[in-house]
């Protein structure tokens, strides 16, 4: 197993969700006047087979169900991470949008056009962090997002204080913010290596636990308890790995042990923190049976990495913020230096 080829803070090597072939992210950032929220969309290849699973005590999701493997649909058009707390979710609508246009969805009639998007989204809380309360993702926010993702621009993620981590605080005294990561898995028996990739908008009530290069203490003191206490850590795990739909939804439950490696406490009754997971099939599994479960179990593996380097890479790169009120809050990194 290696880490991906960007070279992060610290020297850390962190790489990118896009390093998976075929996924592409799209942001939208809105910041000023009362502003301070944003929408990021992932758009994974089409047939991409998707998972989920929500920990956190306080989600706010939409179409989670359709995820469960027991469901008809086995496969995922876009995934819409938001702030907005539950307001934000409507994005998910202009991302649905973008993908009807295109013909992306489950076929429903007799025509090409004739398709359901299915659009799984999750959102984090930063109402208000801007100044103005009902200043929130709409639904053309994800709409924009979605073409972002597909335009050339969608190879490059932004990180900190972008998309949906535009408003994201780290255990309430600190910038949050989005990061990304991946990890290159070689498989047994030989064969083409795997591509794993994660993205996290951490808005979080626990704080960094480890740091962006293995080893590398971050501290561990308390989070504060001096702003409401609303957060979550929204993740995406893309894998070019052939998963079916059970393999992937474990991959996603296997992701939140990276969220628990990155920050303490994590799957807080306050926040919401939901995993995604998405595999393209580009790459098919060993047929053998003890070699398809180690292949699997490394791929899985791989998950919880990614989404640990993504976590730190958030924190890492975000920038102190100002808020609505004036104050400023310092980012992670400047603030333990």
């Amino acid at each position: 197993m290696s880490a991906g080829a960007d070279e992060g803070s610290g020297g850390a090597r962190r790489g990118s969700i896009t390093d998976v072939a075929g996924v592409r992210v799209g942001q939208v950032t809105r910041r000023g006047d009362g502003w301070l929220t944003g929408v990021t969309v992932v758009l994974p290849p089409r047939g991409t087979v998707a998972g989920v699973d929500v920990r956190g005590g306080g989600p706010g999701t939409h179409e989670t169900d359709a995820l469960d493997p027991r469901t008809l649909v086995p496969t995922a058009d876009a995934v819409v991470l938001t702030g907005g707390s539950a307001y934000g979710l409507v994005a998910a609508h202009g991302a649905a949008r973008w993908c009807e246009e295109q013909g992306r969805g489950f076929p429903v009639g007799p025509l090409p056009s004739q398709v359901v998007p299915v659009v799984p989204a999750a959102t984090l809380f930063d109402l208000g962090r801007g100044g103005d309360f009902a200043a929130r993702p709409t639904e053309e926010d994800g709409y924009r997002a979605a073409v972002a993702a597909a335009s050339p621009a969608g190879l490059q993620v932004e990180r900190g204080g972008a998309g949906a981590g535009t408003g994201a605080l780290v255990g309430g005294r600190y910038a949050g913010g989005v990061g990304t990561a991946s990890v290159t898995v070689d498989l047994p028996g030989g064969g083409p290596a795997v591509v794993v990739g994660a993205l996290a908008a951490v808005n979080a009530r626990g704080l960094p636990t480890g740091g962006a290069a293995p080893g590398a203490a971050m501290g561990a003191d308390r989070p504060s308890s001096v702003r409401p206490p609303l957060n979550t850590t929204l993740v995406v795990v893309a894998t070019d790995a052939a998963l079916d739909p059970a393999e992937t939804s474990r991959t996603a439950t296997v992701g939140h042990d990276g969220l628990a490696r990155a920050l303490d406490p994590v799957h807080t009754l306050v926040d919401g923190d939901t995993v995604f997971a998405l595999a393209s099939g580009a790459v098919p599994l060993p047929g053998e049976r003890a070699d398809r479960v180690a292949a699997l179990v490394a791929v899985q593996d791989a998950a919880a990495t990614a989404v640990r380097a993504a976590v730190l890479d958030a924190v890492l790169s975000a920038r102190p913020v100002v808020l609505g009120d004036g104050t400023t809050v310092p980012a992670w990194s400047g603030a333990r230096a």
